[in-house]
């Protein structure tokens, strides 16, 4: 069977790279909280003292809303402002209800 090539994609361009280096940016911070949330779960089983326990998820929260920001600026730098500089009055008026709707969401929680 012959061999795959691979083809390395290099982005051309700075914001290009800037979306590529916030993605890993978002996908390194995830890994983290995935494993510092194994952490909390291994303090559950070992029976460890629950204030030490909420002090651990109260931190994976602060890490998620950081995530949160992160994926927010993204979106309102990329497909926001497409959007809203688009001609089309439907889509402007979707991002604007998508994001009320997100903040209407959050307000809840």
């Amino acid at each position: 069977m012959a061999a795959r090539a691979t083809i390395e994609v290099v982005p051309s361009n700075i914001e290009t790279r800037g979306k590529m280096e916030q993605k890993k940016k978002i996908l390194n911070r995830l890994k983290s909280i995935e494993g510092h949330v194994r952490g909390v779960q291994r303090m559950v089983e070992e029976d460890k003292y629950c204030i030490d326990i909420l002090k651990q998820t109260l931190a994976v929260q602060r890490a998620l809303d950081k995530v949160n920001a992160l994926i927010l600026e993204n979106h309102l730098e990329t497909c926001v402002t497409t959007a809203i500089q688009s001609d089309d009055p439907s889509e402007r008026e979707r991002v604007i209800t998508e994001l009320l709707d997100v903040f209407e969401t959050s307000s809840k929680l």
